[in-house]
């Protein structure tokens, strides 16, 4: 593998993880314009070197918000994501390539803001709300019609006249800042997780299934564009100010721009008047007000030509150091985190900032009491970015990153290749033991209801949970002898350590922490193994085998199951009736019948999901692919495939089966 191919891989890999942390754990570790640099220097790479083009590459991606309690209905009209700029200088450029794409035409453009929530498109239908869906992957979304419903702010019934009788119009869900504190100060009291911003809140409000509760946190709305065959206007302002006449929210600060003066004042005017508003924003739009011009501008593969944002510099704040201290993980791995004097950042009180290792530690250089530079990445995550060496104290000792685990004690092994320090002591390390306890009830885990950091921690103080296999021993009884555990929290507890013995295996072999083997090869392994005393048993070379198993992780199931208290474990689990197998209906349902036939999955699909398609062609033989090669057996086409792909696989001569035709072969 060359070189540009291992970065290619590296950056797939990396910005496969950020997303995931982003639109599923809603957590993200990287600001906007990192995510944004590593996906610009991968699309170069790929326009460099197109065999290395692959369908599943995050440049052909748009993020998903896509949940398992909702139906899900496609869009009419897909919503993909925009381009983002940093500066004004990147803005004006953009304005340049748009006036070339329509030479001898000086469009006008609309600037408005760019809330930080979660996307929403609105269907409606002689004027009455008639369908919500969440943006999700950009072509299907999550239906939340009835949380939507509860959002004071929009409409069910249209207010005066003139709209057209079938439209949708798109906008962001948003939590207000006066409702966000309010929210994070009754989960505080309650000593429920703290949300991290309004748009975490938001998010996860509008995905609850609970109307009732939805409708009691408080969501709004803003509006920013409008859709269909019979818009009242020829221009993207004038059906925006349409739309509030009938009763939508949408901005005072949208606005039409004349020229390039224009678009620098107005950047620099809300990069001051953020700050003031009630709802969270990260930047602006500028999209090119004429409708027949947007059409003629036309799309690119993931963002539309005529619109562009603009992403405000993370909002930086200064404050003094008062200690480091060393968090550890449960698969033992220290963090040095920088503890500080409470400052205002982006909204949200912070208090604590990861430094992540020891090299960036070292290349911080933080002496003790240092004022300190803090950001938050994507104005989300609070993170150390400079120190202030002109305030350092006179003798004020560096920082030095520990040497034994500041838990147990032990001393602490550095992971080969990486920046890691770890703790080995696996089995006695109280934060490590805790940690996998903690994952292992979790609800893409065992979902065990009832048990979150605090109780797990205190089960361990009581000596009642010393290990995941100890939680199958709860009594209703043995709860209740807990502090502030009464007999209906303990009763909830109790059913849902039972429940958990229904979990299928695949989130079983992921519950166990085995090392490096996250949620998606926890699948993959359950599946090839079939069963735990296969898993156990299976060698190096065995796993290896496994699509996408390497070495690494190869070895670290090996090692996992070499030690004697993991297969005690295990059988315990089993003891209590924990899933440890792939049901044999599953197993029944495989065939030969594609015969290793190779497959590229393209478009959107009405019976199943991709994801489903993926695991049929599997399941009955067949192999998945990224990308159209001479080599690839069939093309399985859903509505929307990219004309790019279907031109290639004609070219090639590669058959191209819809849905039905596709499963009238495994049949």
């Amino acid at each position: 593998m060359n070189d540009a191919a291992k970065r290619v891989e590296r950056l797939r890999r990396e910005l496969n993880e950020h997303n995931y942390r982003y639109y599923v754990e809603n957590s993200p570790v990287v600001s906007d314009r990192e995510f944004d640099d590593m996906m610009h220097e991968l699309e170069a790479l790929e326009r460099e070197h197109p065999e290395l083009d692959d369908e599943l590459s995050p440049t052909h991606r748009v993020g998903s918000d896509l949940g398992k309690g909702f139906l899900q209905a496609g869009h009419i009209y897909p919503m993909l994501s925009l381009g983002n700029t940093y500066s004004p200088e990147e803005v004006e450029q953009w304005l340049d390539r748009t006036r070339k794409a329509i030479p001898g035409e000086a469009p006008d453009v609309v600037g408005e803001l760019k809330f930080d929530g979660t996307g929403i498109s609105l269907i409606y239908e002689q004027g009455r709300l008639v369908r919500a869906v969440t943006r999700g992957d950009g072509s299907r979304g999550d239906v939340v019609t009835d949380n939507v419903k509860t959002i004071r702010s929009i409409p069910l019934q249209l207010r005066g006249g003139g709209w057209p009788d079938f439209f949708e119009i798109r906008g962001e869900i948003v939590m207000p800042w006066k409702e966000f504190e309010r929210l994070n100060a009754e989960r505080e009291f309650n000593e429920e997780p703290l949300f991290a911003n309004p748009r975490n809140a938001a998010a996860g409000t509008l995905k609850l299934l609970n109307p009732a509760e939805v409708a009691r946190r408080g969501l709004d709305a803003y509006f920013y564009y409008m859709l269909g065959e019979d818009l009242p206007h020829a221009t993207h302002y004038d059906n925006m100010q349409a739309a509030r006449a009938w009763g939508f929210k949408v901005s005072d600060h949208m606005v039409r721009l004349r020229s390039e003066a224009d678009v620098d004042a107005y950047i620099s005017r809300m990069d001051a008047e953020r700050r003031q508003l009630p709802v969270a924003t990260d930047g602006l739009v500028f999209k090119v007000d004429s409708l027949r011009q947007q059409l003629n501008l036309g799309f690119t593969a993931k963002s539309p030509r005529w619109a562009i944002a603009y992403k405000f510099a993370a909002e930086r704040a200064r404050t003094r150091l008062l200690s480091v201290s060393f968090d550890v993980g449960r698969m033992g791995t220290v963090t040095p985190v920088a503890n500080l004097e409470p400052v205002q950042l982006s909204g949200t009180v912070v208090r604590r900032a990861s430094m992540h290792n020891e090299d960036i530690m070292r290349q911080l250089d933080v002496h003790e009491g240092d004022m300190l530079y803090v950001e938050k990445g994507g104005e989300i995550i609070p993170k150390i970015v400079d120190v202030d060496v002109d305030a350092r104290r006179p003798g004020a000792a560096p920082v030095r990153f520990v040497s034994h685990c500041p838990a147990c004690g032990t001393p602490l092994v550095r992971v080969e290749g990486e920046a890691a320090w770890v703790c080995p002591d696996k089995w006695g390390c109280v934060p490590q033991i805790t940690g996998r306890v903690e994952h292992f009830v979790g609800r893409r885990m065992m979902n065990i209801d009832g048990i979150g950091a605090e109780t797990v921690s205190a089960l361990f103080a009581s000596g009642l949970v010393r290990g995941i296999a100890d939680l199958y021993d709860l009594s209703v009884d043995s709860l209740m002898s807990l502090d502030g555990i009464a007999r209906k929290g303990a009763v909830r507890i109790v059913d849902g350590v039972r429940a958990s013995c229904d979990v299928p295996f695949e989130r079983v072999v992921y519950a166990l922490s085995i090392p490096y083997v996250g949620e998606t090869t926890a699948k993959k392994v359950a599946r090839a193994a079939g069963n735990i005393d296969r898993l156990m048993a299976m060698s190096e070379a065995e796993l290896t085998a496994i699509e996408d198993v390497g070495p690494r992780i190869a070895a670290g199931i090996v090692e996992y199951f070499s030690v004697p208290a993991n297969r005690e474990t295990v059988e315990r689990l089993r003891a209590a009736g924990v899933c440890m197998a792939v049901p044999e209906a599953d197993t029944a349902e495989t065939s030969d019948s594609l015969g290793g036939k190779s497959f590229v999955i393209s478009g959107v699909f009405e019976h199943h999901s991709r994801d489903e398609y993926k695991e049929l062609i599997e399941r009955n033989g067949g192999r998945n692919v990224g990308s159209i090669s001479k080599k690839t057996d069939y093309v399985l086409a859903g509505a929307n495939m990219g004309p790019a792909k279907l031109e290639k696989a004609q070219k090639l001569g590669i058959p191209v089966i819809g849905e039905d035709e596709f499963l009238a072969m495994i049949e």
